[in-house]
């Protein structure tokens, strides 16, 4: 059913779901006082550091950081989108999700595509079976009854309107196999008023289908459901491979073919292999490599590694050894230079001259196969042996052209560990001291004689002098008593509507005011059972990812303890709000920047009496 999940119902969905239940029915857990734990399930270690507190509705490891709530459980856990993990938690606990359409959003009829779709590779399938000439070509290629059948392969007949005469039977069906990509349009020009049809307008004449004589790949989402299809040919003809076009639910630089199967056949994947083709990702699966994924008749996208990246921590390119094969390894690089980082490992594969992975490991079998993972090449090391290949580095001219042609290349991998030991790894060849390298290449600090880089916002300059205060910053740290205040909130949400907010509280124009202003009218509008719930509502806001760093923070357990420290801290923070306010005019006063109205108010701040607290220093 298509529509948006309103949010009541999430907040209710997640407060009524017990998340020890959840975890628990994946991973053992052990009582531990008010706490659960269990060896993290995320990644490999012998003594337990992950933790599930019942109170909060909450897990955290404290071993690799993840943490979250019982739908990010099952996100990460089953490797579900949102919408997947808040139904899957609903028919859990019995409720049925409901949905809400906006008045001013046309309907989207993705359900009836799904549902063609469906249909149609179950037709595909039913021809296959009832073809001697196709099970024949299946069982030449290696491909057993089971591998058919997990991958849900079929055929298409080769007629120009098997697909219409069995589902199109009418002008709105044959809109909609238009519209799932199954059927193309046909185009005839009508003829003008000398019957000449050179001269006619361009008028449709019928649909016909899409793919024949072809043996029939589904492409799935991460339900089952299928998006698409890749046809392969069956005897001569091109091309060789056919997909399904762009359609409202069909994207091929995003979707991943075996995604699906992958996912099924292990449930905790580590590791995705990347090959070209179906038959390689159905052979590859046949003899057991089941994390084989493929692109569909693309390069590697930023679509793809972001997926990729989001279910495991290592992809292993594989293509074969001949120049397409190494052409498209190094578009797979260059995609990818944004996605590295430490913690992520990226390797490439390529096979002997000849031969495809589907021939190889029909050829030597798993253990031989996997075993030449073993000799793959490190993001880093095909990095370099690549560039180096096509200069000569025996030359001071060859290394400058290597640093050179690197350079803007290593710009795109996000700064951190990773960056800099491929600076340091590229210094060595290049045969240069790393920090000099890299302060050549513009990538490091800051060069000496420049001046110096005007504070982010929210931070102090070097001279001590403090820019305008943004609304919206918030930091993580545990000194500011605006982030102490929002803390407390995240872990004690409900206490909210037990405090009275002074009216004062608007007019502060601090680092994250604008965040604790905003979280205190929300959840004194629409109250909040838990700190799970509040985490879930907020998913989609910019301060997310404050909100949920600070959660990770301890903070008073005792529900009065908390209480009473975030009514002194808006206390302490409507009585600190004029020495702050009237230290920043006049820092900005020895800047002449000063508006009119600011000087005004300066002199009435600096007028007004100090109270004791005001006052101290």
């Amino acid at each position: 059913m298509s529509g948006r999940i309103p949010q009541h119902f999430i907040d209710e969905l997640v407060a009524r779901a017990d998340i020890i239940e959840v975890i628990g029915s994946r991973v053992p857990l052990k009582k531990g006082g008010k706490e659960y734990k269990a060896c993290c399930p995320f990644h490999d270690e012998k003594s337990p550091s992950f933790t599930v507190v019942p109170d909060k509705q909450f897990y955290h490891c404290f071993g690799c950081g993840a943490h979250g709530t019982a739908l990010g459980f099952l996100m990460e856990y089953d490797h579900l989108g949102f919408v997947e993990a808040v139904e899957e938690l609903a028919a859990r606990v019995g409720l049925e999700v409901p949905r809400e359409q906006d008045a001013t959003i046309k309907p989207k009829p993705a359900d009836d595509l799904f549902a063609v779709l469906d249909r149609v590779a179950e037709f595909y399938r039913r021809q296959f079976r009832a073809d001697p000439r196709v099970t024949d070509y299946a069982r030449r290629r290696g491909l057993s009854e089971d591998t058919l059948a997990r991958f849900g392969i079929g055929y298409a007949p080769n007629a120009w309107d098997a697909l219409l005469r069995q589902f199109g039977t009418t002008e709105a069906d044959q809109r909609r196999l238009l519209q799932a990509g199954l059927v193309i349009e046909r185009e005839r020009r009508g003829t003008g008023e000398s019957g000449d049809a050179s001269q006619g307008a361009v008028r449709t004449g019928g649909y016909y289908d899409r793919f024949r004589d072809r043996l029939m790949f589904p492409i799935r989402d991460s339900r089952g459901r299928t998006l698409g299809f890749g046809g392969r040919v069956i005897d001569q003809g091109e091309p060789k491979y056919l997909n399904s076009p762009e359609t409202e639910l069909f994207h091929k630089g995003r979707e991943l073919y075996g995604l699906y199967e992958a996912r099924q056949a292990t449930r905790n994947l580590t590791r995705l292999m990347v090959v070209e083709g179906y038959m390689d990702v159905a052979r590859l699966h046949q003899a057991g490599i089941t994390y084989a994924v493929a692109t569909l008749g693309t390069a590697t996208t930023p679509d793809h590694l972001q997926r990729l990246f989001r279910i495991v921590n290592e992809v292993v390119f594989c293509f074969d050894g001949d120049r397409a094969g190494k052409a498209a390894a190094w578009r797979a690089l260059e995609n990818a230079l944004p996605q590295v980082r430490q913690g992520r490992q990226i390797r490439f594969l390529f096979l002997p001259d000849g031969h495809d992975p589907d021939s190889l490991v029909g050829e030597e079998g798993r253990d031989a196969f996997e075993a030449r993972l073993k000799g793959a090449l490190s993001f880093s090391d095909y990095f370099i042996r690549e560039l180096s290949s096509r200069v000569d580095i025996a030359t001071v001219d060859g290394r400058a052209q290597l640093a050179e042609t690197a350079r803007p290349l290593v710009e795109k991998i996000p700064p951190g560990v990773y960056r800099e030991l491929l600076v340091d790894a590229l210094a060595r060849v290049v045969g240069m001291a790393p920090e000099k390298l890299e302060n050549l290449m513009s990538l490091g600090s800051q060069p000496k004689g420049e001046s110096p880089a005007a504070p982010r916002p929210g931070s102090f300059g070097t001279a001590g002098h403090r820019p305008p205060p943004q609304r919206t910053a918030l930091g993580t740290g545990r000194g500011s008593l605006v982030r102490q205040a929002v803390r407390i909130l995240v872990h004690h949400p409900a206490i909210a509507t037990e405090i009275a907010v002074p009216a004062q509280l608007k007019s502060i124009d601090q680092p994250g005011a604008a965040l604790l202003n905003q979280l205190l009218e929300q959840l004194k509008t629409d109250p909040c059972s838990s700190m799970a719930v509040l985490l879930v509502r907020w998913r989609d806001h910019p301060d997310f990812d404050a909100l949920d760093k600070l959660s990770q923070q301890e903070t008073p357990t005792d529900r009065a303890a908390a209480k009473a420290e975030l009514e002194g801290a808006l206390q302490r923070l409507i009585a600190e709000h004029p020495r702050q306010r009237t230290q920043w005019l006049l820092d900005k006063e020895k800047t002449g920047a000063l508006s009119q109205e600011e000087r005004k108010e300066l002199q009435i701040l600096l007028s007004a009496p100090r109270s004791a607290d005001t006052a101290r220093t």
